[in-house]
Order: C-alpha cells, then structure tokens, then sequence
C-alpha cells in the first residue's frame, strides 16, 4: 500500500533484532479498530465523496444527532477528519490521505456520477445544501 507508513518506536532495539519487532503498530491497529465500526465505516464513505454537514450525515444514516455527533468527535480525535465551519453548519471532511486509500482499497473507488445527494433527506436535513 503506498504511502501507508508506521512509526518506529523511540529508543534502542537489540542488534539482529527482527526489524517488524521495531515497529509501532498502536498506530495503525487503532485506526482499524475505527474502522471496524459499521456506522463509523459508513460516516467516512459519505466524507470520502464530498464533505458534509452533520444534519445531513444523521439524515443518510438515519441515526439520532447525538450518536452521529459522538462518532464524529472519535474520528475528529484520531484525526481522520476535519471539521470546518460555514455559517451556523459545521461541515466535515476527510483529513487523511492514508485513510482514504485504505477505503478505496476495501470499498473501490467513489463512483464517477458522486454528488451531493439530498433525495429523500431534504425534509429532515436542513442544511443548506440539501434545502436548496
């Protein structure tokens, strides 16, 4: 996978030592375990497309506000995404080339046709994309 790297761990290793004994994988195996989450797997395909407001993401998901909310605050946390303010909305965006290429790699790539999707949520997201 390029670009995908880990951290070597801080401090001596033994000489002859095997040199995968000297790698960090906290790093990484932590990512994986948010991305094993369903609804998390899910948020991150929506963010992988376009960024999105978090109205919009509980409409698609179908999930109440503060669920959504606390699964965007761990991939905030970890630094999978960002968040950017526009007006009263708080859109959210994929801030992590590595996690996008892991995504292509397990769900294919975002299909060519991919766009902001409003149909069937305009009534229960207000933001201003989908009331447009």
């Amino acid at each position: 996978m390029e670009g995908l790297a880990f951290r070597l761990v801080d401090g001596p290793t033994e000489p002859g030592a095997p040199v995968q004994e000297a790698l960090d994988y906290a790093v990484p195996a932590q990512r994986f375990k948010l991305l094993a989450h369903p609804v998390r797997l899910r948020i991150l395909d929506i963010l992988r497309r376009q960024a999105e407001c978090v109205c919009h993401i509980e409409a698609v998901l179908g999930k109440p506000q503060p669920y959504v909310s606390q699964q965007l605050r761990y991939l905030r946390q970890a630094g999978l995404i960002r968040a950017e303010r526009q007006g009263t909305n708080i859109f959210y965006h994929l801030a992590d080339p590595q996690v996008e290429a892991i995504l292509e790699l397990v769900l294919g790539p975002v299909p060519a046709d991919t766009e902001h999707d409003c149909a069937g949520y305009s009534d229960s997201c207000p933001c201003p994309r989908c009331s447009a």
